[in-house]
């Protein structure tokens, strides 16, 4: 695997550059977003709404993304706000993605912002490998109006830590043999996969940086972290994730997360987004012919703390009523009851294809008219959108009523137009 070329594009700061690019370049705005202390934030009417994205100025004052926007101006009082446009992110996302598959058919899209390319034998084309990552990095800026930073290696894992390196607008190497020197003096807690919680674990055991970790006896690591020890192990020298898989695998799960505008403190409103995303879930899986028989539910506190549970259905099911009910149950036995959340996440799976179920004698769910109901609300969704039907739960309720990210504009196709002002040169020099 050495003998590969592994690309990995990072967009920079995507949600703000793609804002700002579309205001410079297709709105005539003078005010470029990057230029000057900037965030995109959910509300901007709310000193809670939470901060999505962030200019390099405004990194500058120490704003982070996740943090709520009140305590972003306090820091920044002159903050500019801009309020996300998922629609726009998912044309700009779709226009990368068209652009790199023009130099290799090996693309594997990680994120709306994030891809591995295979760039393998394509040095006759396009030159060697530093050289054609400097002219598609500038190519991106020049056409699509955003910049990238482009990381190369000869795996996946090693290409995404070279494009993490210094940022906006660049390209690195990290092969096998720049290890030592490039990644093994880096902070621990910048090595792919360690959270916050696993860096304090490992900083515990006296492990500060990257290189000491590698060096680490595995052994150890697999006794003191389970499998996750033995996995940071290899990602410390530079093993893992080797293959670039042009088309995706078949889901394994279903799942949806929201980060919500302001903190959630009380139970209700907890619920209220549990609902909203088993209602993307549960349509996601009966659109694929599935059902599931494992929900587990995701929390992130107001401290980026994260703590999950899970809990296995007496059978499987993609009924959004019984997806619900199983997420609050599990829910109310995962928190607290005061610490303010962030992100709430549902998933489903053990997944099982077919049509039938597995009835129970004390199965009293009324499963075929609840399926047929969420069948029937589908279909109408389908056709005239998804604001065409709502649960009355969410009338005059703030919350969406079927939230997470950007997934609902990757479910229906609805995307903003975003020219592409090199689009046209190249049609006319193809006639």
């Amino acid at each position: 695997m050495e003998n590969r070329v592994i690309f990995h594009i990072d967009v920079n700061s995507a949600f703000l550059s793609w804002t700002a690019a579309y205001r410079v370049r297709h709105l005539g705005q003078t005010l470029d977003l990057r230029d000057v202390p900037a965030v995109i934030a959910g509300d901007k009417s709310s000193r809670h709404s939470i901060i999505l994205a962030k200019s390099i100025p405004a990194k500058k004052y120490g704003v982070r993304t996740g943090e709520p926007l009140g305590m972003a101006l306090e820091k920044c009082p002159e903050l500019v706000i801009a309020e996300p446009d998922y629609e726009l992110y998912v044309s700009a996302s779709r226009s990368l993605m068209a652009l790199l598959r023009e130099y290799s058919p090996l693309v594997e899209q990680f994120s709306i912002d994030e891809a591995w390319m295979d760039m393998t034998g394509t040095a006759g084309l396009f030159g060697p490998p530093v050289l054609a990552a400097e002219q598609l990095k500038d190519r991106i800026r020049r056409e699509l109006g955003f910049t990238v930073n482009i990381g190369i290696s000869c795996n996946k894992l090693l290409a995404k830590i070279a494009g993490d390196f210094e940022k906006p607008d660049k390209v690195h190497t990290l092969f096998p043999d720049e290890i030592p020197q490039k990644l093994w003096g880096l902070p621990v807690g910048e090595l792919f996969m360690v959270g916050r919680a696993t860096e304090r674990k490992l900083r515990g055991m006296g492990l500060t940086t990257i290189g000491q970790l590698a060096q680490t006896d595995p052994v150890f690591l697999r006794r003191k972290l389970g499998k996750q020890g033995e996995m940071l192990w290899q990602y410390a020298n530079g093993r893992g994730m080797m293959q670039v898989r042009a088309q995706a695998e078949a889901n394994k799960g279903y799942g949806n997360s929201f980060t919500t505008p302001c903190d959630v403190t009380d139970r209700r409103a907890a619920q209220q987004v549990l609902l909203s995303l088993c209602e993307t879930v549960g349509m996601r899986l009966r659109r694929d012919f599935q059902a599931g028989s494992c929900v587990t539910v995701q929390l992130r506190s107001c401290e980026f703390s994260d703590s999950s549970r899970q809990r296995q259905l007496g059978t499987a099911t993609n009924v959004t009523q019984e997806l619900y009910r199983a997420a609050c149950e599990i829910f109310d036995s995962l928190w607290d009851g005061k610490t303010p959340l962030r992100q709430l996440g549902v998933q489903v799976t053990r997944l099982q294809s077919g049509g039938y179920r597995q009835y129970s004698l004390f199965d009293a769910s009324q499963y075929d008219k609840l399926e047929k109901l969420d069948s029937t609300v589908d279909r109408i969704r389908e056709k005239f959108g998804e604001g065409a039907i709502i649960r009355a739960a969410f009338v005059d309720d703030p919350q969406r009523s079927m939230a997470g990210g950007l997934s609902k504009h990757r479910r229906t196709g609805v995307t903003k137009p975003v020219p592409d002002p090199g689009a046209e040169n190249r049609k006319k020099s193809e006639n």
